[in-house]
């Protein structure tokens, strides 16, 4: 019998789509430094992840002395131009699972804290119809960890959460999908995700495909229908 399909999957983007992280913690150090403080590699990592204001007034706290909106648009314009000059620095298997997401007909959304102009230059780069709906980080009602810019996604394709897999690569993004009732599967790059509440953990996307998400889901499904089950009729 052929698996069900998830309705939908949706991707975080930095460090998840695209391997970014390197441009942010690029921007922030000169940032900080420009106002006599210091920026460690531990303290980057420390961001990865938050919603940008939240990472702004982390910033602040080494000395930066600008606004919280003011530091958004400064990293998030140092991102993009890193972007111009280089193009879409995807991860290994990203495109490729995205394109054949997208070639069997299951929607696709991307879910991520960088503000919506950066989305979008990175979505206009990607040489295909990569997504159904973007929920950026100016549009969530709250910020990852919480679940409300997947469950934004999911109400926007018109998609149930538990119906849906997404795929992140940071711990506070685990938390917001998790939250939000998908299906989640870690990718790690700059940070670990033990104990961060992944369903699965992938080393890579590299040669990954539909079929592969399709056997997490089911898998995933059948998991939470015994639980249920066993709570209903508990062994006699």
């Amino acid at each position: 019998m052929n698996q069900p399909r998830p309705a939908a999957v949706l991707w975080d983007m930095d460090g998840t789509l695209v391997d970014t992280e390197p441009y942010w913690m690029a921007a922030e150090t000169p940032l900080v430094e420009s106002f006599g403080g210091s920026w460690s590699h531990e303290q980057a990592l420390g961001l990865v992840g938050l919603g940008l204001e939240d990472s702004a007034r982390i910033l602040q706290g080494t000395g930066v002395r600008m606004s919280t909106d003011a530091i958004v648009d400064h990293l998030t314009t140092e991102v993009m131009r890193s972007l111009s000059e280089t193009g879409v620095p995807f991860r290994p298997g990203a495109r490729e699972l995205l394109g054949d997401l997208r070639a069997a007909g299951i929607k696709t959304g991307l879910v991520t804290m960088s503000m919506r102009r950066m989305a979008e230059t990175v979505v206009d780069l990607i040489d295909f119809d990569a997504f159904d709906v973007v929920v950026a980080g100016d549009d969530a009602t709250r910020p990852k960890p919480f679940p409300d810019p997947y469950l934004q996604a999911c109400e926007a394709l018109g998609v149930a959460p538990e119906d849906t897999v997404a795929i992140e690569d940071s711990p506070n993004g685990l938390r917001s999908a998790v939250a939000s009732g998908a299906s989640v599967i870690g990718v790690p790059l700059m940070v670990s995700l033990t104990g961060a509440g992944a369903h699965a953990l992938w080393d890579t996307l590299e040669g990954r495909t539909v079929d592969d998400i399709t056997t997490f889901h089911a898998a995933r499904r059948a998991r939470l229908a015994a639980g249920a089950h066993a709570v209903q009729e508990p062994a006699r």
